[in-house]
């Protein structure tokens, strides 16, 4: 069992040493560092953090001081956001004061009010804009200049719809500088994808590998993996362009009105889900404080290590200092010998479970991240971007119709007896098509609000679970609202997102979880 109790014992003397000004020799900062090749905790300096925090040396040894009590290991010194160019020279000096303390350093740049403004959201930019590209341009050869690692925020796609952006759809034709490329077709969709993937390649890729030919370029795919085509992300090719691939693992507190309604699961989901993406590639996970409580914080560090993330991004020391950010952080520093200790539990293995399978690129109609509900239901989801024939069960939504083949695809699955879930409303779309009346497989009732499946009683969720479950050679018994995560060589978690204790039996053995609380175990 992963307790609590030793990350009190390890913050209390941590925060006797911070107040003494003796955080150097912390044991969290030792414990960090000894175990950052299994799973490192790093932070970003904003551009406005670079000016406004570490223009001094007062602000430099506060900001090393802060990583140092809080585990971080490796710093991102952002070099450009919201229009704003941080100084060479306090970068430069930041840079050379992080690596003498003994820290990581790489770049980052934010992409948000480079030139001209995209008619959609008005951080966002039109990238048909060849000033716009050659902006852009500038702004990586800048930083590459500076850094032989750069990550890219969660800000690089676009959502422009102007005359000229129009016109180029239309017209099928992405044009960068003397290069013009064909779009397969004329949708939104399509002109997009072709657009941002072949920015990537010129604008940011080469011009940043021209100024520094070892750089290497990580983009940063955000939470929203359902709208991902609708905005440029073609997570196919441009992680197959980038030299690495992040992922947002940003959850919030459920119930939050501004930030919520994605539940912790979410944060799983996609960081495995493109984990198969990217493979080796996939690096680590970003969250933030925004919208949280120190326990929805906590939960989103929880799922990004179970998730198999070499690193957990702390988004951002600025935003840590304020609001629900302190809060956050002293409970991220009471539990980061329990999430270190996980990590090493999880490192290296693969998941074991349900296959779901979600192709790239697909929309989800009204069946919007129901995979984050279906998590939700204690159900072990293993996550995959192309059809799993060869798992011992699946779970399949609206999601598969991407896929052309996935009617005889399914029909062929089912007829060797596999267990099978399905949706309603995939199941009304292939009426006719695939015979679904087998004693393997089961309907999930959607209903076209994936929301409604945290209302299902405990009762119908064990029967649909153990078909499945027994597939995998298990069996587990717990209220919806609990998350079960296997993994090879027989490791495990079990984590309560509810309010209140439950107790769960997996494969016979009763588990007592306090509200808000996980177990992660390995075979003995």
């Amino acid at each position: 069992m992963l307790g609590r109790a030793t990350g009190h014992l390890v913050i209390a003397g941590l925060m006797a040493l911070t107040a003494a000004g003796q955080n150097e020799t912390s044991p969290l900062w030792s414990l960090a560092r000894s175990k950052a090749s299994i799973h490192q905790f790093s932070t970003l300096f904003t551009s406005h953090a670079i000016r406004d925090k570490l223009g001094s040396e007062a602000g430099l040894a506060d900001a090393v001081a802060w990583c140092r009590a809080t585990g971080v290991t490796k710093v991102y010194l952002e070099s450009f956001r919201d229009g704003y160019q941080a100084d060479r020279a306090v970068l430069e000096s930041a840079k050379k004061r992080f690596l003498s303390e003994g820290f990581a350093v790489s770049g980052c740049v934010t992409t948000t009010k480079v030139g001209k403004k995209s008619t959609g959201w008005n951080l966002i930019s039109c990238y048909t804009d060849q000033d716009t590209q050659e902006k852009l341009q500038a702004i990586f050869a800048f930083e590459a200049s500076l850094f032989d690692e750069i990550m890219i925020d969660d800000f690089w796609f676009t959502d422009c719809k102007c005359p000229v952006c129009d016109a180029a759809r239309l017209a099928k034709r992405v044009t960068i500088g003397d290069h013009v490329y064909p779009v397969a077709g004329d949708t939104w969709e399509d002109y997009r994808c072709e657009l941002m993937t072949r920015v990537s390649q010129h604008r940011v890729l080469e011009a940043a590998k021209r100024a520094n030919p070892k750089v290497r370029i990580i983009i940063k795919y955000p939470e929203w993996y359902d709208q991902f085509h609708e905005r440029g992300y073609e997570i196919l090719r441009e992680t197959a362009e980038f030299d690495r691939i992040w992922v947002g693992t940003e959850t919030r507190d459920y119930a939050n009105k501004s930030w919520g309604g994605k539940p912790p699961f979410a944060a799983y989901f996609i960081m495995r889900w493109l984990g198969g993406v990217g493979g080796a590639k996939c690096g680590g996970g970003w969250y933030d404080p925004l919208g949280t409580t120190p326990s929805t914080y906590i939960e989103q560090a929880r799922q990004t290590v179970l998730a198999g993330a070499a690193e957990s991004m702390l988004f951002a020391y600025d935003c840590l200092l304020r609001d629900t950010g302190p809060q956050d952080i002293e409970a991220l520093r009471a539990n980061i010998p329990d999430l270190l200790r996980a990590a090493e539990i999880v490192h290296g293995r693969q998941p074991v479970g349900v296959a779901a399978y979600k192709p790239a690129n697909s929309p989800p109609e009204n069946e919007a991240r129901v995979f984050d509900f279906v998590g939700m239901l204690g159900l072990p989801l293993a996550p995959c971007h192309t059809f799993p024939a060869d798992a011992k069960a699946a779970f399949f939504s609206m999601h598969a119709l991407r896929d052309p083949a996935f009617p005889q695809e399914l029909a062929a699955f089912i007829a060797v007896g596999k267990p099978v879930l399905i949706t309603d409303g995939l199941a009304a779309r292939l009426s006719g098509q695939v015979r679904l009346d087998s004693a393997n497989v089961r309907i999930l009732p959607v209903r076209g609000n994936p929301k409604s499946l945290l209302t299902l009683p405990a009762s119908d969720v064990d029967a649909l679970r153990q078909p499945l479950l027994r597939a995998l050679g298990h069996e587990f018994q717990a209220p919806v609202s609990t998350g079960l995560y296997l993994f090879e060589g027989g490791a495990w978690a079990v984590e309560n997102f509810g309010d209140q204790p439950v107790t769960v039996r997996l494969d016979g053995q009763a588990l007592t979880l306090p509200a808000r609380q996980w177990q992660v175990g390995a075979a003995k």
